[in-house]
């Protein structure tokens, strides 16, 4: 084992045996050359590795921390399963280990629909995932996003105001995560993500041109950059006989 892999490795440990706790700031990185007597390339490599496994998460001006994601993950680890008698599924690896996605049957024109695009203040449960205040500001859009005119998801979102400048409404209309990646230069990594089964209110039953209670598959979920910031909150809701689920584990 090289050094930085056994520096992430007992990182790891500590994370797993609760000496490390969700939030805890790590030690710097100068503090963790002294510690294991390395240099600070091969402590930013061990960083490195423990944010691809989404373990840590990287904060600007502040340190590296615990990642907390408590409320959308599960104590069994990463991977798709069954929860319970509430059809719930829970995903809380990388991407890039591990891919998941809702599919929507057909292919065709996406084309999207706003029905809300502000800044406001942010909930607490979301300024906490975000690493945000409650007082600080965010995005918050509500689109529905049809395959040839047919609603198939509702989507409703929160991404830090300073993280994101410059998201305009008619970028909704498009790829919001296209306008992240090549406008603003930022890289994508991984996905913290809840599925659970919900009935749709008559707001979304109106909305998605379904049933009032009847199915959607709800995704819970919390984007990340590369470096571990956590850069959006979302709830999106699909037309149930219009989606499935499909995960792909690579061992």
């Amino acid at each position: 084992m090289l050094k930085y892999q056994a520096i992430a490795a007992d990182i790891q440990h500590s994370i797993e045996d609760g000496s490390l706790k969700p939030n805890d700031k790590l030690p710097t990185v100068v503090e963790l050359c002294q510690i294991y007597d390395v240099s600070k390339i091969t402590v930013k490599r061990a960083f490195d590795l423990l944010i691809e496994q989404g373990l840590i998460a990287s904060r600007r001006g502040s340190g590296t921390y615990v990642k907390s994601t408590q409320d959308i993950s599960d104590p069994r680890g990463s991977g798709t399963y069954l929860v319970g008698g509430s059809g719930s599924f829970a995903f809380n690896r990388s991407d890039r280990a591990r891919g998941f996605t809702i599919e929507h049957q057909g292919d065709g024109e996406i084309t999207s629909v706003v029905y809300d695009f502000s800044i406001v203040n942010p909930p607490e449960k979301v300024a906490r995932h975000l690493n945000i205040q409650p007082e600080d500001f965010a995005y918050h859009h509500c689109r529905v996003r049809c395959l040839n005119g047919t609603p198939i998801v509702i989507e409703y979102t929160y991404m830090p105001l300073d993280l994101i400048p410059g998201l305009k409404k008619s970028q909704l209309y498009k790829s919001v995560y296209s306008y992240i990646q090549d406008t603003l230069g930022y890289k994508i990594s991984s996905f913290h993500r809840i599925i659970r089964a919900v009935s749709a209110t008559e707001e979304e039953a109106e909305r998605l041109e379904t049933e009032v209670g009847g199915p959607l598959l709800e995704m819970e979920q919390i984007g990340f950059f590369d470096d571990g910031t956590a850069f959006e909150y979302s709830i999106s809701r699909n037309v149930g006989d219009r989606a499935e689920l499909r995960d792909v584990n690579v061992v």
